[in-house]
């Protein structure tokens, strides 16, 4: 084993991604003869979505470098500039730095630069949940890319190793570990329904429901008009229905969807909109609400692992594995509100979720903890399947 600590370097851009990375970084810190790096980018540094780069400290870490990456416009040109301002904030990071892994998640935009400056740089990179599919975003082409960039893998479930294999990655660099996300439900002792409802500032009524709605990248415009759609669907409920909505993310129409969501939150004292709920208000909130809606990843791979019914809305998740208790609408006012009655007539249920049992983030520091040397894996081939489809 090398006696001088590796350093594995994480990135974090958004909320999101944080609240899944805490487990595997504290797996890691806890990992002899591993040492913690950690760069924040993205939505942590803007205030507009809730300057989360506090709630990094709040969870009893500290980040090494600061990656300043988002631009005013949440244009397809703005987010491609940001991208670029991406590589050169990361490329200067990974200098001071000179971590022996870079670790990044999914799919985002921040993650697409942080990958291209690591591959530049010759650093060995592990990728997160690649092989993953969601059909309705332009993340599906930002993971898959990721992915061939990166020298290990860690996928949430078998559909998607196999998938990396199909992209021709070595099938003994993959690891199928499950979704960290399910860590969280599994080790955190969560809020009760009393103090979720102070920690928000809302009391929780006898119906509720946990809204969640980001941008569909594939095509521009979609965006605003699938949310119009929700809102009339959702204005169909019980007036003392109460709704919880975070807002979206920072992908190309996010503001325009962010301006919509207040308003339709200023105008209905049941509900309310927040930047950011971090991961213990949000998971909490989400074990007590009668319903999840939107199009986060969350409701697919977390919601499941609390029997509460989701309800996935357009194409933005369309490709992952799902619980029985997902429900999906198409982005239609009447299919929304169909669907809806359906999953409130479904209720909470206990539900084998498919992302696994909520021990991902120990099986991924134990592997990386057993690489006493991350250079060779720079050296990468491409894996051909064999004619007739079958692989090893």
């Amino acid at each position: 084993m090398n006696s001088v600590a590796r350093k594995i370097c994480f990135v974090t851009g958004s909320r999101a991604d944080f609240g899944l990375l805490v487990w595997p970084m504290r797996a890691i810190r806890e990992t002899p003869g591993l040492t913690l790096q950690l760069i924040a980018t993205g939505m942590h540094l803007a205030p507009e979505f809730g300057y989360t780069f506090n709630a990094i400290r709040d969870e009893g870490f500290e980040a090494d470098e600061r990656v300043e990456t988002l631009l005013a416009s949440d244009t397809g040109a703005g987010i491609a500039k940001s991208v670029g301002l991406g590589v050169i904030g990361f490329a200067d990071a990974f200098t001071r730095l000179q971590p022996d892994l870079v670790v990044v998640l999914g799919d985002r935009f921040e993650m697409f630069a942080a990958a291209q400056a690591a591959m530049f740089m010759r650093l060995p990179m592990a990728h997160l949940f690649g092989g993953d599919v969601t059909e309705g975003a332009v993340d599906e082409s930002i993971r898959h890319a990721i992915s061939k960039m990166a020298h290990l893998h860690f996928t949430s479930n078998q559909s998607s190793t196999q998938r990396l294999i199909q992209l021709g990655e070595d099938p003994a660099r993959i690891h199928t570990i499950g979704s960290v996300g399910i860590d969280a439900i599994k080790h955190l002792a969560l809020m009760d329904r009393d103090a979720i409802g102070r920690a928000i500032g809302m009391p929780l009524g006898e119906r509720n429901a946990l809204v969640t709605f980001h941008p569909v990248t594939v095509e521009a415009g979609r965006s605003v008009t699938e949310l119009e759609e929700l809102f009339a669907a959702l204005s169909t409920l019980d007036p003392a229905f109460r709704l919880v909505f975070t807002l979206a993310n920072a992908d190309a129409e996010g503001r325009a969807l962010n301006a919509r969501i207040e308003a339709f939150a200023a105008g209905r004292p049941n509900t309310l909109a927040v930047a950011s709920l971090g991961q213990l208000r949000y998971l909490s909130l989400m074990s007590h609400v009668d319903m999840v809606i939107g199009n986060s990843s969350s409701g697919v791979l977390e919601a499941p692992s609390f029997g509460v019914p989701t309800l996935d809305i357009g194409d933005r998740q369309k490709g992952r594995a799902r619980a029985a208790s997902v429900f999906h609408a198409a982005p239609e006012r009447g299919a929304i509100a169909a669907a809806m009655a359906k999953a409130l007539q479904r209720g909470r249920q206990n539900t084998v979720n498919p992302y696994g049992d909520g021990e991902s983030s120990r099986r991924f520091a134990d592997i990386v903890g057993a690489i006493s040397d991350f250079r060779p894996l720079l050296k990468k081939g491409f894996h051909d399947i064999p004619a007739g489809g079958a692989h090893a």
